[in-house]
């Protein structure tokens, strides 16, 4: 399946559940153990807010490649059929970029980039 053929939306819709599992992965394995907790500081890293600027760091520390930065500029550019509801649209386009990228990366099945940038994050 090539990645570049798959709608923009569709790579961040998986993509979404990638993030969010790993983020939720690394808080229960630091022994977060309360669900509300859980959920206060999953927010910190996976609302549209949080995400845009998560992305702006990893955008300036020129850690993508050149597939990578398409994906993410492509999904960046995609025009929604619906208006965000918590976020204005370009933190919602950026946000949605990372949601891609990591959609891409998993359909690709490049599970240790994941885990790299993943890392990138939560320094």
């Amino acid at each position: 399946m090539n990645v570049n053929e798959i709608n923009a939306a569709v790579l961040a819709y998986i993509g979404d559940a990638i993030y969010e599992v790993e983020i939720r992965n690394y808080l229960i394995n630091n022994k977060i153990n309360n669900v509300n907790d859980l959920q206060k500081k999953a927010t910190s890293y996976v609302s549209a807010t949080a995400q845009a600027k998560i992305l702006e760091e990893l955008l300036e520390k020129e850690i993508f490649s050149e597939d990578e930065l398409y994906t993410i500029n492509r999904a960046r550019n995609y025009k929604p059929n619906s208006k965000p509801k918590h976020a204005d649209i370009k933190t919602y386009k950026k946000a949605t970029a990372l949601e891609a990228l990591f959609g891409m990366l998993y359909i690709e099945q490049k599970q240790e980039r994941i885990k790299e940038i993943m890392k990138e994050i939560l320094r």
